[in-house]
């Protein structure tokens, strides 16, 4: 029966221990000048090397020859998760003080020691308190808060880290050219960065990977992994920031389903496309912030496929989700107190001479139409006049406006058809004049509507401050 990569590869000695300098430099200099502690104890997350370091620490102590077949006497393993009672521990106890048989000292390992008892913790504690000169105790653990104080202060504590991807990458490369498994250096980074800082979980993911095909690839790695493809989860990003139809991000999440990737992993590579963007500041970082707090609780929650659908759904613009409630109609339906009948409504007095007023009294043109503009688009459609509030208007054109935005994400949402139409249908029942609309986008462009509409004093939603630092300077709608 062949071994396992990741105990075939396990270190020998502390120089071959990887990503843990700062604890095996330490361990090495104490070792140099004798200063051997009665006590020690490594944490750390799982598959980082705390066992390891523990039984090559144990034998170097004693002088002793460290390979997996090594086995003496008066190094003692102990796994706290089945031998967690107090009579195990008094056991311990009472054969402690036992001098070693061949060794300098006696050492024990005791793994997991979190999962002792109580009782049993106050009988080790008694032993940590008052060592014979001859005891040396190695206590690992993945959840040192679980560990008495009184425990912990008895203790050397070397806490050790996740592997950085960077140096796991690497190693799996060596392991690879010596068992002569063919592995594209992409697919060797996703099983390092997949290992989430685990050397072992990393190992055991390649040796499996090996048995695949004649030359693993990226594409590969993912089937394994279950893991959608990175073009995909691009798409749906973009579907969910960017304001697509409802109907076609259901269509994107249904097809992930069907080819057998579930919620829980599709929802993991969204959040770090997602953590990326933010890093590279190519998404809003409210949208960002909303969506990487919702995608956690994807894999913990009851029905995790309709968890994300409907955390998509809550980060999509509602102009684009109002198609849940009339999926018929081609635009949401209007903000108005009387329903829609089926003749056009009269016009009133006041209505009728409102382009007659404005044609009069200024050039179709004038940017001093601006306010107005946006005090239309309030009353007729406000999530829409939410965004054209941040653009930069330009009339300098003939019968073409530009609206320049200083995020992409706004400049494609208004650069919609149906939402450049409304726009230009309220322009022209200002000034009288048809108009084409331009949306453009430039880092620099500088929203006008700041000077034109105040905030509210006292906006109640307490987010709404740290809001407008981001995007400049915002009005708390009613949703």
């Amino acid at each position: 029966m062949g071994q396992a990569l990741y105990r075939k590869y396990r270190p020998k000695s502390l120089s071959e221990v990887v990503g843990q300098e700062h604890i095996t430099q330490t361990l090495e200099q104490a070792l140099k000048q004798g200063r051997i502690s009665h006590a020690y104890l490594f944490t750390g997350p799982r598959g980082v090397g705390k066992t390891s370091v523990a039984r090559i620490l144990a034998h170097a102590i004693n002088d002793l020859p460290y390979d997996d077949d090594s086995a003496d006497l008066d190094i003692i393993e102990i796994d706290a998760a089945s031998n967690r009672r107090i009579d195990e521990i008094r056991e311990l106890r009472d054969k402690v003080y036992v001098a070693p048989t061949s060794a300098k000292y006696k050492v024990y390992i005791i793994d997991e020691v979190h999962m002792l008892t109580r009782e049993a913790f106050n009988a080790l504690l008694k032993t940590l308190e008052e060592p014979p000169a001859h005891a040396v105790f190695i206590l690992a653990t993945t959840d040192a808060h679980k560990l008495p104080d009184t425990i912990v202060s008895r203790t050397q504590r070397f806490s050790f880290k996740p592997v950085e991807a960077d140096k796991v990458a690497p190693h799996l490369k060596d392991i690879a050219r010596t068992e002569k498994i063919k592995v594209s250096d992409e697919a060797l980074q996703m099983l390092a960065e997949y290992g989430e800082g685990s050397f072992r979980d990393s190992i055991s993911l390649l040796d499996q990977a090996g048995n695949q095909s004649d030359k693993i690839e990226l594409s590969d790695v993912q089937r394994l992994l279950g893991m959608p493809p990175a073009e995909a989860i691009e798409d749906l990003l973009t579907a969910t920031i960017s304001g697509a139809e409802t109907a076609s991000l259901m269509r994107a999440v249904t097809a992930l389903y069907e080819q057998g990737y579930q919620a829980a992993a599709i929802a993991k590579r969204l959040g770090q496309l997602v953590r990326g963007r933010l890093i590279e500041g190519t998404v809003e970082p409210e949208i960002g912030f909303r969506l990487m707090t919702l995608l956690i609780e994807v894999p913990v929650s009851h029905d995790p496929e309709r968890f994300l659908e409907i955390t998509l759904l809550k980060i999509m613009p509602k102009t684009a989700s109002s198609n849940i409630v009339a999926p018929a109609r081609e635009a949401p339906l209007p903000v108005i107190e009387k329903p829609i009948e089926p003749e056009p409504p009269k016009v009133t007095k006041t209505d009728a001479e409102t382009p007659a007023k404005h044609a009069a009294s200024r050039k179709p043109f004038d940017p001093a139409i601006w306010p107005e503009v946006l005090q239309a688009l309030k009353k007729q459609h406000n999530t829409l006049y939410s965004i054209v509030r941040m653009a930069q208007p330009d009339f300098s054109e003939d019968n073409t406006v530009k609206l320049t935005f200083a995020f992409a994400f706004h400049q494609k949402r208004i650069n919609e058809n149906s939402n450049r139409q409304k726009i230009a249908d309220i322009i022209n029942q200002l000034t009288g004049r048809e108009v084409t609309i331009e949306c453009l986008h430039d880092a620099n462009a500088v929203p006008t509507a700041k000077a034109a509409e105040p905030l509210p004093e006292e906006p109640d939603d307490q987010n709404l401050a740290a809001i407008s630092n981001i995007f400049g300077d915002a009005e708390l709608l009613e949703s």
